[in-house]
């Protein structure tokens, strides 16, 4: 069977747009590969985190992926920093990567802004830690969103380069699984921003541990406008909040755009926003109670993290072991 890598950062509670850009399609993949996904803790610090929050977020999503669905006795969950191979490999491919390539990457320019001088160099250097998490594991495939191809190309060039410095072919080429629909959740408080855990405004996302109540108030706080919705989804171009709250009812629905327009066309908000409400409370609430249970319970949950790092290391430490053999280490 075919293996996946992927990984998310527990530096606070994921949100609808991380569920169904990521979390719901790692549900769906698990039927057809091997899975190992892992909080990237270590990626969380490229950014500076209080550590009571880390280990407390790191638990929390790890509860809400298992309230999810991931099936932690089939596949493997764990932290990242349970498993020394991350970082011994991602040396290597910080001394194999080329500054050059680094420069190009576009989402360091984004995060970091004008100010770059003063970001952290783990900021800097993150694509080449991204590059060992997959390579560790000789990873077949990576599900991705747009913004982070680019990684995964890099990912490529360094294991392509690192054979070639070292006259083998270890290291395999990683093909991405980007999601054909992957919807674009946007905040709920304005629709030309991304939804995100980071905004300061809770009203701006539905997390995945809200309950029933809270949701209903998010949605029915929502910014919309005054006109009804549309049967045409070009009239939508220029309503952002519109359009992400039809974007949601599709996602989530698993419908088209266009059969939301014509279920609920010439509608004001107040009964769509109603509709809406409840496919969001039947999809999210559960997680969220789930995920207080298993929080309940957190000697169960560092314990399904230990045994997945086990079980992960198993795998990357011959792999990076073997790595280290290549560039000359002793061991």
């Amino acid at each position: 069977m075919q293996r996946i890598f992927s990984g998310i950062q527990p530096s606070g509670v994921p949100q609808l747009g991380n569920y169904l850009g990521a979390i719901r399609n790692w549900v769906h993949l698990q039927a057809n590969y091997e899975c190992i996904f892992c909080l990237v803790d270590m990626h969380a610090i490229t950014v500076w985190q209080d550590p009571e929050k880390l280990r407390e977020h790191t638990l929390t999503q790890a509860a809400i992926l298992l309230a999810a669905g991931i099936d932690a006795d089939k596949h493997i969950l764990f932290n990242q920093s349970a498993v020394s191979a991350h970082a011994r490999l991602a040396w290597i491919f910080n001394c194999v990567a080329r500054i050059g390539w680094l420069n190009r990457m576009t989402q360091f320019k984004d995060k970091a802004g004008k100010d770059r001088e003063n970001h952290s160099a783990g900021l800097y250097v993150y694509p080449n830690l991204m590059a060992a998490d997959i390579l560790a594991y000789k990873a077949t495939h990576v599900p991705v969103g747009e913004d982070q191809k680019q990684h995964l190309e890099l990912t490529n060039d360094i294991a392509q380069k690192f054979n070639h410095d070292y006259k083998v072919e270890f290291f395999p080429q990683v093909a991405p699984l980007i999601p054909p629909t992957a919807a674009r959740i946007m905040s709920l408080r304005d629709g030309t921003k991304k939804m995100s855990k980071s905004d300061p405004s809770a009203q701006s996302r539905i997390e995945l541990t809200d309950d029933a109540d809270a949701i209903a108030l998010k949605i029915r706080r929502a910014k919309t406008d005054s006109a009804p919705l549309p049967e045409d989804i070009s009239d939508l171009a220029d309503r952002p909040e519109a359009k992400n709250l039809v974007s949601i009812y599709a996602a989530l629905a698993d419908i088209p755009t266009e059969q939301v327009l014509k279920e609920h066309a010439g509608q004001g908000f107040g009964p769509f926003k109603a509709a809406l409400t409840e496919i969001v409370v039947n999809a999210i609430a559960p997680i969220g109670q789930e995920t207080t249970r298993l929080l309940q319970d957190k000697s169960y949950l560092l314990n399904t993290l230990h045994s997945g790092a086990q079980r992960a290391q198993s795998i990357a430490e011959p792999i990076v072991s073997e790595a280290e053999k290549l560039v000359g280490f002793l061991k």
